[in-house]
C-alpha cells in the first residue's frame, strides 16, 4: 500500500508512517497518521478505512497475496 492512498484527505500528511508486517502468508500494514487526522481517515461511519482496506486487499490479491490494513493511534 503507498502512502499516497491515505495523503489526500488528511491535513498533516508529514505525520503519516506505514510499515509492514510480513507474515508467512499475510502482510499487515500498520498506519499511523496525527492525532487530528485520525477521524479523516477513518472517516463518516468507518467508510474511507473499508475503501482502503478494500483498495489494500484488491492490490495484494491481483499479486496472489495476502494483505490486511492496520490503523494504530
Amino acid at each position: 500500500m503507498r502512502e499516497f492512498v491515505v495523503r489526500a484527505p488528511v491535513d498533516h500528511p508529514d505525520k503519516i508512517s506505514l510499515s509492514e508486517v510480513e507474515g508467512a502468508r499475510t502482510t499487515v500494514y500498520e498506519l499511523r497518521v496525527g492525532d487530528s487526522d485520525l477521524g479523516k481517515v477513518i472517516g463518516k461511519r468507518g467508510q474511507t478505512a473499508k475503501a482502503i482496506g478494500v483498495l489494500l486487499t484488491a492490490a495484494a490479491a491481483r499479486q496472489g497475496m495476502r494483505a490486511v490494513p492496520e490503523m494504530l493511534d
